[in-house]
């Protein structure tokens, strides 16, 4: 069983196609990387994934389960951040993730440790104490990711995680995520950043047009084998309809 599916995805806004019968999964222990252009449909993909939206057609699952209906087991298991962070502005980073500890299951007696423990993993200490509300938009897409992980996700869907970071906290995420899928975790990543993905993702998919137009493999020349790929994709659209 793979441990974040899509399968045959179709779903439309008004007359826009988001999501042309797109297919996608991620096994446990592997980072995949969902690359393409704005509006190629990414996020309404992850959407899907964390039951924020209903796909007109196709299915998807979380651990198995229907993220539309995900229930408490798996749902302790899961960590997103599609959009806004699931984070309370008045609260502090540390409130934050200890709450977002409890809220996945984490026993009450390891709360503190394991809080600490991520939020010096993203270089968050000096801002424990401060409210989330006064913190810089890297800092907060970091807090973010920190209430995502603490309590060690089996599965894991972030929408891109690195693009209020600077140069360190995008090697911090990289690392994090990195060491998550080695621990065993199935990660997902949506990303402009071409070359940041190679460096971390086993397997990148280029969506384009709400379909999977192929993989590339991770490594030099990223976004010219993109744009190649994305350019190869409309050729063969253009033809079809012709």
């Amino acid at each position: 069983m793979r441990a974040l599916a899509l399968h045959g995805l179709r779903h439309r806004f008004g007359d826009r196609a988001a999501l042309d019968d797109l297919s996608l999964d991620v096994a446990a222990g592997e980072v995949v990387a969902m690359v393409g252009l704005n509006g190629a449909g990414k996020t309404t993909a992850l959407r899907i994934l964390t039951g924020r939206v209903h796909p007109q057609q196709g299915t998807a699952h979380v651990l198995g389960a229907d993220p539309a209906t995900l229930g408490t087991t798996a749902a302790r298991r899961f960590g997103h951040v599609v959009g806004a962070a699931l984070v309370s502005p008045d609260l502090t980073v540390t409130e934050n993730v200890r709450t977002a500890a409890l809220l996945h299951g984490v026993a009450r007696a390891d709360v503190p440790a394991a809080s600490a423990a991520v939020v010096h993993r993203l270089d968050l200490d000096a801002w424990a104490g401060a409210r989330a509300r006064t913190l810089s938009a890297g800092n907060a897409q970091r807090l973010g990711i920190a209430c995502a992980v603490v309590h060690g996700p089996s599965a894991l869907v972030l929408d891109e995680p690195t693009s209020a970071l600077d140069p360190r906290g995008v090697v911090l995420v990289r690392e994090l995520v990195r060491s998550l899928a080695d621990g065993g975790a199935a990660v997902l990543v949506s990303s402009h950043h071409l070359d940041e993905v190679a460096r971390v993702a086993d397997r990148v998919v280029v969506v384009h047009g709400g379909r999977d137009v192929g993989e590339l493999a991770p490594g030099p020349e990223m976004e010219q084998r993109f744009f190649a790929r994305v350019l190869e994709a409309d050729a063969g659209r253009s033809g079809s309809a012709a």
